[in-house]
């Protein structure tokens, strides 16, 4: 079996409103799927039909080659959901929380604490297995959150938003542990804000925009469709007033987009910007700090896919970012 994940048409009407439009794709088993777009694109209401929580207006889903709908229990049997809100219960211990998971299951006592022993220890717990999880990070009640989602050997990991407001180090710990996990057979249905996270660890990626899908395709071929979007990012050590003016003058030069101390200049002929900034540089006896070219970026794709919208997301989560590191 190849398809870990099947949809055909699948389609959700809210009374006049159509949510999702008719979309089609496949996840291969054993791949890590990024599933992106804009709020409101779509993304929730997808997960919610792929995974029993919502039933399709029209289409067919399958998990493993169970239809959702007609075959549902054993569709859920051999997945695992991580939302995006913590489900864990703060008054039980890590332990009591992957025990009662694993009750829910229908897992024999013998099998279930055979299992939440194997997860506590690879996700690094059990130390700490006894312990309140109202008293853990975020970080650590995200493993909590992931444990219990694979405590019935789960075949496919729906993940939403892993990785929001958390550390950087928890940040890490999860992409690794994600990898990790991957990397042991288990498929990975990913939604995320994240563009680098999808970067780096999804093996393909489905773009999603008003309820259809706007492109599929490996994060590196997506990037290879916008080749004309290239850039070069500069930083000088002492920067002029009018430096943006300055560099949107440059020949060949459509565009100046300023990144904290850099500046990305858009170009379709990168060999003649960096002349050109090297005589800008000289003429204004400026000393360049670092200088690079850029080709095309996820984001690049993003905005030429979903528009503004996604452009104004974006920005809303890279400030919220910043706002965490500050903190």
């Amino acid at each position: 079996m190849n398809n870990a994940i099947s949809a055909s048409e699948l389609t959700k009407f809210y009374g006049d409103f159509l949510a999702v439009d008719h979309i089609s794709f496949t996840v291969n088993y054993g791949e890590i799927f990024g599933f992106l777009g804009p709020n409101g694109a779509g993304k929730t209401t997808t997960i919610r039909m792929l995974t029993g929580v919502s039933t399709p207006t029209e289409g067919v889903a399958s998990i493993m080659g169970y239809d959702i709908v007609r075959q549902s229990v054993e569709a859920k049997s051999i997945m695992g959901i991580v939302p995006d809100i913590s489900n864990v219960y703060d008054e039980l211990s890590a332990w009591a929380n992957l025990i009662f998971t694993g009750k829910l299951y229908g897992i024999s006592k013998a099998k279930r604490e055979e299992r939440a022993t194997d997860l506590l220890k690879l996700f690094n717990l059990f130390d700490r297995r006894n312990e309140r999880v109202r008293g853990f990070s975020r970080g650590m009640k995200r493993k909590v959150c992931i444990a219990m989602a694979l405590m019935n050997d789960s075949r496919v990991l729906f993940l939403d938003e892993p990785t929001s407001g958390l550390d950087v180090e928890s940040v890490r710990e999860i992409r690794q542990m994600v990898r990790m996990l991957n990397k042991d057979g288990l498929t990975v249905f990913l939604t995320t804000h994240n563009l680098e996270e999808a970067n780096q660890i999804c093996d393909r990626i489905a773009i999603i925009n008003k309820g259809k899908i706007a492109a599929v395709d490996t994060p590196e071929k997506l990037r290879q469709t916008m080749r004309s979007v290239q850039s070069v990012e500069v930083a000088f050590r002492d920067t002029p007033q009018d430096v943006v003016e300055d560099l949107k003058g440059l020949r060949a030069v459509s565009s100046v987009e300023k990144r904290g101390d850099k500046y990305r200049l858009i170009t379709d002929e990168p060999t003649v910007v960096l002349q050109e900034i090297w005589t800008y540089a000289q003429r204004m006896k400026l000393t360049p700090i670092s200088i690079n070219t850029l080709g095309p970026s996820l984001e690049d794709v993003f905005m030429k896919l979903t528009g503004r919208e996604m452009e104004e997301e974006i920005v809303r989560n890279n400030r919220m970012g910043e706002n965490r590191t500050r903190r």
